[in-house]
């Protein structure tokens, strides 16, 4: 009671605390237990958070001092004061929001750890970016440091007049507004917490009440305002949230009405998810939240339906949304591309953050189901295992040509990363009236205020998520009514459906016959109820309960309408889905066979993983094969042993091939040639025309007695992926070199957006393009085979 005493009498000076509200306003059924009341102790998540605050965050704080982040703020204050240190000089105009991230994951961090010099770099920051602030309110360096007559060319005429395109204000408000609530519940200054209420004061008086209707380009800005309602308890705040989703897809000036920025439509006459899936995802969490407090059902009936369409036709294996490079966007349906997939790392995070909030609405575990299977896969696999470098899209396949990046000239999905990753524990817990609700099962404590005079002390013991043991413990009852449900979630792997639609399902069967759950080692019996086993009793301290999810190696066939992945699986282990890498299958990955009679056994690996950190990895081990030609020029299947690493843990060796997706007999396999021998006759047929929602089709290339002759070199395929992404920018594609009768290359389709929809931070690439690769030199005669390749021009 007495940090809230605190916290009130700091509201007081702020001339927030005690101010009545309009009207009264509800929240969401389940509230979550907040992340700072949660402690992990566990081999997996732990040492992920203490590596954030020592390791990550040290990293991308480094960063924005020396990429001139934070000199734009010290630019934008020194000409304030009247005098002039420079000009704003980096890339983006959104090049701000890194810092309110990473304050915002500081934090956490600082919440859960508290560390001297981490407060102080806090406080610091907050410095800066207060003396940033024009007089009225308005923040944005791009701006306030911006020479005149040379502004960046996204920094409209006039205030928020282009942020409905490029401009992106509203957006970096948005960082603004979290990372100033995140602080302030932190350490209690109130330093950053009155540089954004100052900057929404001057929203709600241009927008709310002036009538401006510039509707936001990039999503964020409503969630924001909810995160500084709950803080101040100022309503204008709120209101001013879901002004923004009501004038969304009207015909404001500066509207566009395109789907890159789903703007197309009223979001609440949306059925469909479409265009950018970061920016589309931060407009649903911000919809779930004014459909919450506000009770506007219209908008809780619109992310209804498109979470059906997303989860049911717009879904990773991996947990990640958005297939398209192009406009980083979601695709149509059932268009999962799996090496042109751009799943970028923000849009998992997003995703997490709208099933919670869906969570809250509904209660249903299925919610749980897809934040489980995109936190454990989609979303970690965005930060190597030494937590300093990073993948911006993940993909699901690769031919060697993705590597992880220490930063990008686009940085927000590291600066996420800082942010999230701390606030995690917040996702294990939520409650409702007398229930409990157990959601991820991590070892640690958890405090649960049920009401203001009843807390409940519970510890969870297990090696989640490579054992299915789970034994939840009551330490501390409520003194007047140790009366309440337990609810622990079922995950739906462990009922034969790893997503809550038909868009993947198991080949297999395992029985579910009633899951035994025991009390005080006793059965006991249970209900269940929306996907949780529930048990209502009164408790006494020391009462444990435990269930064993069995954990056997399941393979996962997709929706036959997702033609990429026909005729192949995909393996999963509890919630962990597996991927075949280049390092520990003889360097190729894309000619492996897993057949459904192969044998498939789960190793522990005791040492560290190949070198690098985090340690008990559970790996498999597979009798599978790989695809060659045999002496009639047939393809046919030998043996090859193969072994299979979490997806999230892959590309920390180094480039080479990588399969999320394997073929299940030779036919959908690549073939090997490395068993051909200079003297055999090859013949190259053409491709087949590529659509865009199919891009992994090579050229066959096989033994024939007519046809090109290949002159003595080696025989492997040529590497060709898109290239490195160590910086967000557009690439240029090579052009193919004329050579002796190339094979006719495939259709090539343009694909994307008028030029005036830029990508979230920067241009919008306005065509897919491809390359050719070609045989060295010294096979001169090798036709060019062009292949129908999107790159890596996108930026976020």
């Amino acid at each position: 009671m007495s940090i809230l005493k605190t916290v009130l009498s700091i509201l007081s000076l702020l001339g927030v605390a005690g101010t009545a509200c309009a009207q009264t306003y509800n929240d969401y059924p389940i509230q979550g237990v907040p992340f700072n009341e949660v402690e992990l102790t566990d081999n997996f998540w732990h040492p992920r958070l203490v590596q954030n605050q020592t390791t990550t965050i040290p990293i991308a704080l480094n960063q924005c001092y020396s990429t001139g982040r934070v000199d734009n703020f010290k630019k934008a204050a020194a000409i304030l004061n009247g005098t002039n240190i420079g000009w704003f000089n980096t890339e983006y105009t959104f090049d701000d929001t890194d810092i309110y991230k990473i304050l915002e994951g500081m934090s956490y961090s600082y919440q859960m750890m508290p560390n001297d010099k981490l407060k102080a770099q806090m406080k610091e920051l907050s410095d800066i970016v207060a003396a940033a602030q024009e007089p009225d309110g308005y923040l944005y360096t791009a701006r306030t440091a911006g020479q005149p007559g040379h502004y960046h060319a996204w920094v409209g005429p006039q205030r928020w007049e282009w942020d409905p395109n490029l401009s992106h204000e509203l957006y970096n408000s948005g960082h603004l507004f979290e990372a100033a609530a995140a602080h302030f519940t932190a350490t209690h200054d109130s330093t950053l917490l009155k540089v954004a209420m100052r900057n929404a004061d001057l929203l709600v008086d241009q927008f709310l009440k002036g009538g401006l209707a510039y509707e936001p380009g990039h999503q964020i800005v409503e969630m924001g305002l909810v995160k500084l309602f709950r803080v101040t308890h100022k309503d204008d705040y709120l209101k001013l949230a879901k002004y923004f989703l009501d004038i969304r897809g009207i015909n404001g000036p500066g509207s566009l009405h395109y789907e890159y920025n789903q703007s197309h439509m009223p979001p609440a006459q949306q059925s469909e998810a479409v265009g950018h899936a970061v920016r589309a995802t931060y407009m649903y969490s911000g919809m779930a939240d004014v459909a919450a407090l506000m009770d506007a059902t219209n908008y809780q009936s619109a992310i209804n339906e498109i979470w059906d369409n997303v989860v049911g036709k717009k879904y990773y294996v991996t947990g990640g949304i958005g297939a398209r490079h192009s406009g980083e966007a979601f695709g149509l349906n059932y268009e999962l591309p799996n090496e042109s997939a751009y799943n970028e790392t923000c849009a998992a995070i997003a995703n997490v953050y709208w099933n919670w909030r869906m969570f809250l609405t509904h209660g249903d575990a299925k919610y749980y189901d897809v934040i489980e299977r995109t936190l454990y896969n989609g979303l970690l696999s965005g930060i190597s295992l030494s937590g300093d470098h990073f993948f911006y899209p993940n993909p699901l396949e690769s031919t060697g040509g993705y590597s992880r990046s220490e930063w990008f000239g686009c940085a927000c999905c590291p600066s996420n990363l800082c942010r999230f990753i701390p606030s995690m524990p917040g996702y294990v817990y939520a409650h409702k009236d007398d229930n409990i609700y157990v959601n991820l099962f991590v070892q640690g404590k958890a405090n649960i205020r049920l009401d203001s005079t009843r807390e409940v002390v519970l510890s969870q013991s297990t090696d989640y998520p490579w054992d299915g043991g789970v034994t939840v413990k009551i330490d501390q009852t409520p003194t007047d009514n140790p009366t309440f449900a337990l609810r622990i979630r079922v995950p739906g792997w462990a009922q034969n459906q790893p997503v809550p639609t038909d868009l993947y399902t198991y080949l297999d069967s395992v029985d579910t016959a009633k899951l035994s759950l025991s009390l005080n080692g006793e059965p006991v019996d249970y209900t269940m109820e929306q996907g949780y086993m529930v048990v209502r009793r009164t408790w006494t301290a020391g009462d444990s309960l435990s269930i064993d999810f069995p954990m056997p190696v399941r393979r996962i066939v997709a929706n036959d309408k997702v033609a990429e992945d026909r005729g192949k699986v995909a393996l999963e282990r509890g919630p962990i889905v597996y991927c075949l890498e280049w390092a520990d299958n003889h360097n190729k990955v894309l000619t492996s066979i897993v057949s459904d009679s192969s044998a498939i056994t789960a190793v522990r690996e005791d040492s560290t993983f190949r070198g690098q950190n985090f340690s008990s990895m559970v790996t498999l081990r597979i009798n599978g094969g790989e695809a060659i030609y045999d002496s009639q020029g047939n393809v046919t299947e030998r043996s090859k042993p193969l072994e299979a690493i979490p997806y999230y843990a892959w590309a920390n060796r180094g480039a080479g091939e990588m399969a999320v997706w394997l073929a299940r007999t030779p036919a959908r396999a690549q073939v090997s040639i490395d068993e051909i021998s200079h003297t055999d006759t090859l013949v190259i047929d053409e491709a087949q025309t590529l659509s865009s929602a199919t891009t992994s089709t090579y050229p066959s290339v096989r033994p024939s007695s007519t046809g090109q002759r290949w002159p003595s070199c080696s025989a492997s395929r040529p590497q060709t992926s898109p290239p490195s992404m160590a910086r967000r920018s557009h690439i240029v594609p090579s052009i193919p070199t004329a050579r002796p009768t190339p094979p006719r290359p495939p259709t090539i389709r343009a694909i994307g957006l008028p030029p005036t929809a830029a990508s979230p931070h920067g241009a919008m690439p306005t065509q897919r393009s491809f390359r050719s690769w070609t045989r060295p030199t010294m096979c001169s005669t090798w036709a060019s085979i062009p292949r129908n390749l999107p790159l890596a021009t996108a930026i976020r």
